[in-house]
């Protein structure tokens, strides 16, 4: 499996470019904020295309074409569809992998991981569920396939599913096809286009602002972002967040923090997250989270910052970079 780019996403350079010459006429730094006593380091990403691997070594080809030689750590786990042992993946599996050590040694592997998020279109099926989403204006539409297996804990998650309704799921993508295997959230009561409005509008004195961060499948590194001016990113359903969150533009930087262990990173905003706002949820991931989804992430960025892709949420803090 391969991560889609955002299309589309390339506008951002133009803001990166914009945000550089703000920062050199106002005598600024435009490079990202100091880390701050109470924020560690990121975790080492390491992804590619699963050449060879035995109990205690795994070889990846990076999108790059550069191979990477990993040790496989005692306690390592590995996920495809559910946990297997390392050594089971298939030669080809696009896999992200956890590292320790400056990247050398594994010790969470993800295998054709794929998320599923969007808006219903159609459901057809009585055992296996075949569900038409629309992904949003630049990931467009997707076909899933919900395995009779799975139907139960979706369901139980995922009441509606009903044309309009919101779907979001944790599965796996095998020779094209992408299966639901877990649901990434509770599907919030209200269609799609009936988001909650915010309890209070941004003020702009924040140090930041708290909520919900996600992953999806693109491979910009950098996050998506709800509120962005719609003539800026071509994007007519950007601007829709129940979470309160200023108006920023494309290549503006992000200081995105897990509060649940403190990894911080200053990320680009890369693309619009018209989809992610329309999810007025909680993240109950070391405790609740306020109602909102923030940003969202690109899988290699989320692990990054110690999220679990199975898990497919944690409790974040965003400020500007």
């Amino acid at each position: 499996m391969r991560l889609e780019s955002v299309e589309g996403a390339m506008p951002y350079r133009a803001g990166e470019r914009r945000r550089k010459l703000a920062a050199a006429v106002l005598g600024r730094d435009p490079g990202p904020a100091p880390r701050s006593p109470e924020e560690t380091e990121p975790f080492d990403v390491v992804s590619g295309d699963l050449l060879d691997v035995s109990p205690h070594l795994i070889i990846l080809e990076t999108a790059e074409g550069e191979q990477r030689r990993l040790v496989i750590a005692p306690w390592a786990t590995a996920w495809r569809g559910g946990t297997v042992a390392p050594a089971d993946l298939p030669a080809g599996a696009r896999v992200v992998v956890r590292a320790l050590r400056g990247g050398t040694v594994a010790e969470r592997l993800w295998a054709d991981i794929t998320r599923i998020t969007g808006v219903i279109r159609e459901v057809r099926g009585r055992r296996d569920l075949t569900v038409e989403l629309d992904c949003g204006p630049h990931r467009r539409e997707r076909s899933i396939v919900v395995p009779y297996r799975s139907s139960g804990r979706i369901r139980v998650r995922h009441p509606k599913l009903e044309p309009g309704y919101l779907f979001d799921a944790i599965g796996l993508l095998d020779q094209g096809t992408s299966f639901a295997h877990l649901p990434a959230t509770s599907q919030p009561p209200y269609r799609a286009t009936a988001v909650p409005p915010p309890p209070m509008t941004y003020g702009g004195s924040e140090a930041g602002i708290s909520g919900t961060a996600v992953w999806a499948d693109f491979a910009e590194e950098g996050v998506a972002y709800p509120m962005l001016e719609r003539e800026d990113t071509g994007c007519d359903d950007a601007g829709v967040s129940c979470a309160g969150l200023p108006y920023l533009a494309l290549g503006s930087l992000l200081r995105v923090r897990n509060v649940c262990d403190g990894r911080a990173d200053t990320l680009p905003i890369v693309g619009c997250g018209c989809l992610a706002g329309r999810f007025c949820d909680r993240c109950l991931e070391c405790g609740t989270s306020p109602r909102g989804r923030i940003v969202e992430l690109a899988a290699s960025s989320y692990v990054a910052l110690g999220g679990d892709l199975t898990k497919g949420c944690f409790n974040a803090r965003v400020g500007l970079g």
